[in-house]
């Protein structure tokens, strides 16, 4: 007998799918009064060994509505041949090359464990993936140096079947031909001014076409028919050589001046020469930046350095003249990539921000990766621009392109929307709710670029009224179908369907309370607070993130009335609360000492990660390290920080190892390196090894931190544990040699103390 835990994780590893409730109330009145909507964190390209795809093409219900694929969960009559779909109970005749199929000789996609199964349907995209290098000129010799080898270095990595191009910009844009023998060509345009589609196409030349031949368009088709985007095995030395003789933009800086950079414009071209050469063929705009766009369309800031970049305070106010302008020229030009399967990667190195706030629409929108750093001259951004071309245990690449999700549910259940790295292709259908939540209003979103790890919040609503009773022993369906392009230029299937039970709350509200997931629905409660913090005050999301903690404690938890010291939370509730806890005091919602740009990105990379990777950002992993035994997990308090204890903290972005005082001190009094402390030496060594684990399996790699008791970087570990010991609290010292906080901030303590007064209170 499995626990419910068990069938949660169970389900996660088949079909990288946690529901918040994994039993359903039956009625949209129940639903209501549930607190935390019923909704699914979906990982489509869930990675799984056994999964390998089948080769042939799905069968869809024959009913036109309705089109679901035939799944374990539907009902076979073997004798007859025909298949009840389990969303419409349409009975369905399975095909002729079906005949042979009986109880015990089943195909794949009616054994019960294949509830997710992937079809490689026939067909091949005629051209391989595109990757079109867009790059920065204004930069210090060291940080383009470096940027160039790291592009000579992926050059190795990409795809056999890739295709290339290279834009470089600085005041001016250069869109380069390549493959061109003995000299470098470029077209030259001005960085000030915006261009259409069709103007950049004639400009280039790309509409030239030699003969109105079917025969010939149809070849045309099948490979790249313009000098700017070449296959990689014909100009990967041209390319390379290219690279090493690119200098820094020509144009003077004067002194208090910004460089001229012309990044919408860049983006714009490479968007504008996709867009006209190969709409809808899987292709990858890679934009690098060392600083922010200063002149023309998507201008962050003027070039004089006595005006500071916009910070949170001139957004709020609306206090910045370029931002709203700048926001909708990217927004447009994502939407345009979007509509064509084109993907955009932003890749922004520099100590001060970039523009990401603006540009954060490039990579939500189209599903591209996000990477922030100092400088390209890091090992941070090297390795981590290395493992965007990595390839899984069969040696494919880690990327998908082009994909749709379409979601089917049964009648009682609609979808309201999604959270996440995608968009809205407007499709409606009977399963659309019309209450929207995050991307709302259809049945199939697109996301151009798709990974293992891009998980999506979807959320749902139950329609089914409380007067009409669903039937003993039904239950929900819903199926996920994405439609992709895998990395190899095949075009893939994967179908995903589930089921869970009905319940009703006045006689099963403890069944429906054993199935809550408390760490799926914290991650999208937080999910749903940073979308509605995206046009709500930041205080109004607090109150009402505090509502629905209250409010849920009022249903499930266990007291007495006014009496705080009986309140009982389930232990699949327990944890729940400090979740929201440490949500509350994150980045994520609390925006005071981080720049709108780190926001953008800490944002863009909790709303796309697994549920594992989401709570070390909500709630980071504290490990101790000591004489006394095995590392060990440690709560995330300042109880925890010791004198004689080594600690690792994984907030997912940095990674940090802190010695306590005492360690601090043997270790710079050398004992180490003396042979009668090997062990010492070894503890030392021991978190720097687990560290460098993190660093080796995560993407992107986090940054790598050491510091010492009293050591200016330790504020980051401060900053991030309870304060359960601040200058407030403590008066004589501590017993435990553990060092207060200094901040006003409450405790995890004195939080659920006032949460359970709340709960408990006849007046609430």
């Amino acid at each position: 007998m499995t626990t419910y835990q068990e069938y949660i994780m169970q389900n996660e590893d088949r079909d990288g799918v946690r529901w918040s409730w994994n039993i359903w109330p039956s009625s949209r009145l129940e639903a209501t009064r549930m607190v935390v909507p019923l909704a699914c964190l979906f990982t489509p390209l869930k990675e799984r060994a056994d999964l390998p795809p089948i080769q042939y093409e799905p069968i869809l219900c024959t009913r036109h509505t309705c089109r679901a694929v035939l799944n374990p969960l539907c009902q076979v009559d073997y004798r007859s041949k025909i298949w009840s779909c389990n969303f419409c109970y349409q009975r369905n005749p399975f095909p002729t090359s079906y005949s042979a199929i009986s109880e015990s000789h089943q195909p794949a996609e009616l054994i019960p464990q294949f509830t997710t199964i992937e079809y490689q349907v026939a067909g091949q995209v005629p051209v391989g993936p595109i990757f079109l290098f867009v790059l920065d000129t204004c930069m210090d010799d060291e940080d383009l140096q470096a940027m160039k080898e790291s592009l000579q270095m992926s050059l190795s990595l990409l795809p056999n079947n890739a295709v290339i191009g290279l834009i470089t910009y600085g005041r001016m844009v250069q869109v380069h031909e390549l493959g061109t023998e003995g000299i470098s060509k470029s077209y030259v345009f001005r960085g000030t001014k915006d261009l259409a589609a069709k103007q950049i196409q004639e400009m280039l030349g790309l509409n030239k076409s030699p003969t109105n031949n079917p025969q010939t368009q149809q070849n045309q088709q099948a490979r790249p028919a313009n000098r700017f985007l070449q296959p990689l095995h014909k100009c990967d030395m041209f390319v390379t050589d290219l690279l090493g003789e690119l200098q820094g933009d020509p144009w003077p800086v004067s002194q208090g001046k910004r460089p001229i950079r012309s990044v919408g414009v860049a983006l714009s071209i490479a968007v504008g020469l996709l867009e006209c050469a190969f709409p809808n063929v899987a292709s990858r705009i890679m934009l690098f930046m060392g600083g922010p766009c200063t002149q023309g369309p998507g201008m962050i800031i003027d070039d004089n350095l006595e005006h500071t970049i916009r910070s949170w305070y001139d957004i709020e106010k609306d206090n910045n003249k370029y931002t709203k302008k700048a926001v909708k020229h990217y927004e447009g030009l994502s939407v345009r990539a979007a509509n064509n399967g084109h993907v955009i990667d932003i890749y922004a190195c520099a100590l001060d921000q970039t523009g990401l706030h603006e540009m954060k629409c490039c990579t939500n929108i189209t599903g591209g990766i996000m990477v922030m750093g100092d400088s390209f001259n890091t090992s941070l951004f090297k390795q981590t621009f290395q493992k965007v071309f990595s390839k899984d245990g069969k040696g494919e690449f880690n990327m998908g392109f082009n994909a749709v999700m379409e979601i089917k549910t049964s009648r009682e259940v609609k979808v309201n929307g999604v959270i996440g790295p995608c968009v809205s292709l407007n499709v409606k259908s009977a399963c659309v709710s019309e209450t929207e939540i995050g991307i709302g209003g259809t049945s199939q979103w697109k996301a151009s670029g798709i990974d293992p790890a891009t998980t999506l919040s979807i959320f749902f609503e139950v329609v089914n009224q409380h007067n009409t009773p669903i039937p003993q022993g039904g239950r929900g369906n819903v199926q996920f179908i994405t439609n992709y392009v895998h990395s190899s230029g095949q075009r893939r299937i994967r179908v995903t369907t589930i089921a869970r039970n009905w319940a009703d709350v006045a006689t099963g509200q403890s069944h429906i309370a054993a199935g809550f997931d408390q760490e799926a629905s914290a991650v999208l409660m937080s999910r749903l607070a940073i979308h509605r913090s995206m046009s709500d005050d930041g205080t109004d999301v607090l109150r009402w993130l505090d509502r629905m903690l209250i409010r849920l404690c009022q249903k499930f938890g266990d007291f007495q009335k006014d009496a705080p010291d009986t309140f009982r939370f389930a232990e699949n509730f327990s944890l729940y609360p400090q979740f929201m806890f440490h949500l509350r005091r994150s980045s994520f919602l609390q925006v005071f000492g981080h720049s709108p740009d780190e926001i953008a990105y800490y944002r863009y990379q909790f709303n796309k990660q697994d549920l594992t990777n989401s709570l070390i950002m909500m709630q980071p992993v504290l490990y101790s390290y000591s004489f006394n035994g095995p590392p060990e997990p440690v709560l995330l308090d300042s109880t925890s920080i010791q004198a004689d204890k080594i600690l690792l903290l994984d907030t997912f972005f940095q990674v940090l190892i802190y010695h306590g005082e005492t360690i601090d001190q043997w270790k710079k009094a050398g004992y180490q390196e003396k042979p009668e402390y090997e062990n010492f030496r070894q503890l030392l060594q021991a978190p720097v090894d687990d560290a460098q684990d993190i660093l080796a399996t995560r993407f992107p790699i986090p940054r790598y931190i050491e510091t010492q008791h009293a050591g200016s970087q330790a504020r980051f570990l401060l900053h991030k544990v309870n304060p359960s010991q601040t200058h407030n609290t403590m008066w004589g010292g501590q017993q435990d040699g553990s060092a207060p906080v200094l901040t006003d901030d409450v405790s995890l303590q004195v939080f659920m103390d006032h949460l359970k007064k709340l709960a408990v209170s006849s007046s609430s």
